[in-house]
C-alpha cells in the first residue's frame, strides 16, 4: 500500500520522445531505402515536389493536432483520444479505424524494408551457397522477438531503442554529407 505522503510518480515519455518519433519517421526506411529510386524514377525536382506536397499535408495535419491537443489532457490512447474526444464518437470511430489501420499498414512496410536492407545476405547465400532463401527468413523471427520484448519489458524499453536509432540515423547523414562520390572509373 502506497503512504498517502510519498508523492505518486508517473511515468510520461515526455515531448523528446515526440521529436525523436518524428526524426525515426522521417530519417527511416523510406529515406535510405527508396530516396534513390524516387530520384531515378520522377528525377530529384519531382522528387522536391513530392516532400513539399508531403509536407502540405502533413504539416497542417501537425499544426492542427497541436491546437486540439493543447486543448484538452490527452490521456491513453494518443491521436485516437484527441480525435474522438474532439469530433465526437461516430466522426472518431471512423478516424480511429482509419488510423489503426493507416498504422497497421505502416509497420508491414517498415517491416519490408527493414527485410530489404538485408539484401546482400540473399544475394550471398544465393550466389556462394546456391540456396534462395525467403525473405521471411529475416523478417519474421524479427518481429516475434521484437514483439516478445515489447510485451515483456513495454513501451519504456522500445523507447529506450529509440534513442539508439536516432542517434544511428542522424550519424548515417553525418557521414553522407562527410563522403566523397564513387570513383567508377
Amino acid at each position: 500500500m502506497r503512504d498517502a505522503t510519498q508523492p505518486e510518480t508517473t511515468h510520461k515519455f515526455g515531448t523528446p520522445a515526440v521529436y525523436f518519433t518524428a526524426i525515426a519517421t522521417l530519417f527511416g526506411a523510406i529515406l535510405f531505402l527508396r530516396f534513390g529510386y524516387a530520384v531515378g524514377t520522377v528525377g530529384l525536382w519531382g522528387v522536391f515536389i513530392l516532400i513539399i506536397v508531403g509536407n502540405m499535408v502533413t504539416i497542417p495535419t501537425a499544426l492542427a493536432i497541436s491546437e486540439l491537443a493543447t486543448n484538452k489532457r490527452v490521456e491513453g490512447g494518443g491521436e485516437y483520444f484527441i480525435i474522438s474526444r474532439s469530433f465526437g464518437l461516430n466522426i472518431g470511430g471512423t478516424l480511429g479505424i482509419m488510423l489503426y489501420l493507416s498504422q497497421t499498414i505502416s509497420v508491414a512496410f517498415y517491416v519490408i524494408a527493414f527485410t530489404e536492407a538485408f539484401e546482400f545476405f540473399f544475394q550471398y547465400m544465393s550466389l556462394q551457397h546456391g540456396i534462395d532463401l525467403p525473405r521471411q527468413v529475416v523478417s519474421i523471427p524479427v518481429m516475434l522477438i521484437l514483439s516478445a520484448l515489447v510485451i515483456i519489458k513495454g513501451a519504456n524499453m522500445g523507447l529506450k531503442a529509440l534513442y539508439v536509432v536516432v542517434g544511428l540515423l542522424i550519424l548515417a547523414v553525418i557521414l553522407f554529407f562527410l563522403g566523397q562520390p564513387a570513383d567508377h572509373g
